[in-house]
């Protein structure tokens, strides 16, 4: 099993994501603890579609960054990094203004393979506006 690496903090999760799309959505990470990493996302104009909702794809944004984010602090000793295999999202409801908030949880931290399950919620209120689960692939130096 992968174990909380002792060099990966919040702040270097937070900075690691400044100039790509986490920093550029707002995507800031708030706890990492072993199995478990928690975020949070302002919401702004930016994150809604037309129709004035949240767009789903800034909740699935959220919920992957912080997955993903999940995974690198837990690689595997000797690993080199992780790509995405399998993702998938079930919206329950949304928010229009605020924050939203996830929590990133893992239920399989393999050498090969890590699963993470997400619950993304309005941060004021708690309500849950959508599940999340990934499928990570850890990847090895070549021989």
């Amino acid at each position: 099993m992968s174990v909380l690496r002792a060099e990966i903090t919040i702040d270097r999760l937070n900075r690691q994501g400044d100039e790509y799309l986490p920093g550029y959505l707002g995507v800031e990470m708030t706890s990492l603890a072993q199995g478990a990493v928690s975020s949070r996302m302002a919401v702004k104009k930016l994150h809604v579609a037309p129709n004035e909702f949240l767009h789903a794809a800034s909740v699935v944004a959220l919920a992957d960054t912080t997955c993903g984010y999940a995974t690198i602090a837990h690689l595997p000793g000797g690993a080199s990094s992780f790509t995405t295999i399998e993702l998938k999202s079930n919206f329950l409801g949304t928010v229009r203004e605020g924050s939203v908030a996830c929590v990133a949880t893992a239920q399989h931290l393999g050498r090969n393979t890590q699963v993470w399950d997400a619950v993304v919620t309005d941060a004021a209120t708690g309500r849950k506006i959508a599940l999340f689960r990934c499928t990570q692939m850890i990847l090895w130096p070549k021989a």
